[in-house]
């Protein structure tokens, strides 16, 4: 059998260097838990960036997917399959919406909310043609296409990839006067995350998101929340626009969706919007498949209960009063989050996020860092309480450590 070390010299010989992963080779997960090739088990604070809300491998899930497997797992959209109606009524209905444009990847579904914000703009808001403007914020992560990260302030995501695809504005994130005066009667949609992940969990001013909606209202502007990371319950909601009230435009998911089991997207919109569409001019052979249907048909079934959105509420208190209590020791110098969701800044003195996330590792807990002093939480939903204040306590037995030197 090969060692990790073994697996990870191929990996790094025969796979393009897109990723610099933490030296951790996984062979099997179950619940808030994985083990590596060697028979070490590490607690997953990261769940996958959110793809892994209900955690590695749960059972009503991989019940969902075995029996679909027997069944038929790809038509195309050639053809109809019996779980494509229900998917697409039961998702709109989770998000009180009438329609659901079906895709595969997070990127591919922002990608195709740029396409209908701009069909709807020419078709019923009557732009000119090639003048739509979409409004985006600075620091967002959308995905990593050609053109989401033509609008991306990130330099790593952005270098070395144009020419850029024009038709994109930047604001700053939380700013609603330069929102104001970047809208333009051109202006077709404003893409948005409810709270940006990527950038480290952050959390817009109080009245940001309502005082969008009401912008996008009065100039007839589509508000399109990006909810891949931040829905389907990772923020103590269904949606994370929820925590002040706002029903955007347009949805769009993925991540937890598939269930951590097959990648599972969606733009959801009402009929105005997604019924700009005709046949043939826009499509995924993989979207919308049996399989992709069957499993996410059972995250839908999951939430409806509220069980998944209670619990990330409550266990997500728990860890922001244990995350806030590092505040005052001089290891932390912000924290920042919703539900079950927290970005943390350690001090320099403690050393960068890539170093504490890898000793952290060492001590059998899994994270990850973002933007150089940022550790990035984000458990499954379905962690036990033991569990979390035992990785926490390893966190801050970490920091506090690399404090003292």
């Amino acid at each position: 059998m090969s060692t990790a070390d073994d697996l990870i010299a191929a990996a790094g010989a025969h796979s393009a260097p897109t990723y610099a992963p933490l030296p951790v080779v996984i062979a099997t997960g179950e619940g808030a838990w994985v083990t590596d090739v060697a028979g070490r088990r590490y607690l997953d604070l990261l769940a996958g960036y959110s793809a892994l809300n209900f955690g590695h491998g749960h059972p009503r899930l991989l019940r969902a997917a075995r029996a679909q497997l027997e069944r038929v797992t790809l038509t195309s959209r050639a053809f109809h399959h019996d779980r494509f109606a229900a998917f697409c009524t039961e998702l709109a209905e989770l998000c009180g919406m009438e329609m659901v444009l079906p895709a595969n990847t997070g990127a591919e579904a922002v990608e195709s909310a740029v396409k209908t914000a701009r069909k709807w703009g020419y078709r019923v808001k009557g732009v000119p043609p090639e003048m739509a403007k979409i409004v985006v914020a600075g620091g967002n992560f959308h995905g990593r296409t050609t053109t989401v990260v033509s609008f991306s302030t990130d330099p790593e995501a952005r270098a070395d990839f144009g020419p850029y695809t024009p038709g994109f504005q930047i604001v700053p994130y939380g700013d609603l006067t330069a929102l104001r005066a970047a809208l333009t009667e051109n202006t077709v949609a404003v893409l948005l995350e409810p709270v940006q992940g990527e950038s480290g969990v952050i959390v817009p001013p109080a009245g940001y998101l309502p005082g969008v909606r009401e912008l996008t209202r009065e100039r007839d502007v589509l508000f399109v929340a990006d909810e891949v990371q931040s829905g389907l319950g990772r923020t103590g909601r269904t949606f994370a626009c929820e925590h002040e009230g706002v029903v955007p435009d347009v949805y769009v998911l993925g991540k937890a969706l598939g269930g951590g089991i097959l990648p599972v997207s969606a733009v959801v919109a009402n009929a105005e919007v997604l019924g700009v569409f005709r046949p043939g001019e826009h499509g995924s052979t993989f979207g919308g498949n049996p399989l992709a249907c069957a499993v996410a048909l059972e995250v839908i079934a999951m939430l409806r209960t509220g069980e998944y959105q209670a619990r990330a509420a409550e266990l997500g208190a728990r860890m922001h009063r244990y995350l806030g209590d590092l505040l005052g020791t001089g290891a932390v110098t912000a924290v920042r989050g919703r539900g079950l969701w927290a970005g943390v800044d350690v001090a320099p003195a403690v050393g960068t996020g890539r170093e504490v996330s890898e000793r952290l590792a060492e001590r059998g807990v899994l994270v990850k860092d973002t933007h150089g002093a940022t550790v990035r939480f984000s458990p499954p939903l379905v962690i036990g309480e033991e569990d979390l204040d035992g990785g926490l306590e390893r966190f801050t037995e970490t920091v506090l450590g690399g404090l003292r030197g």
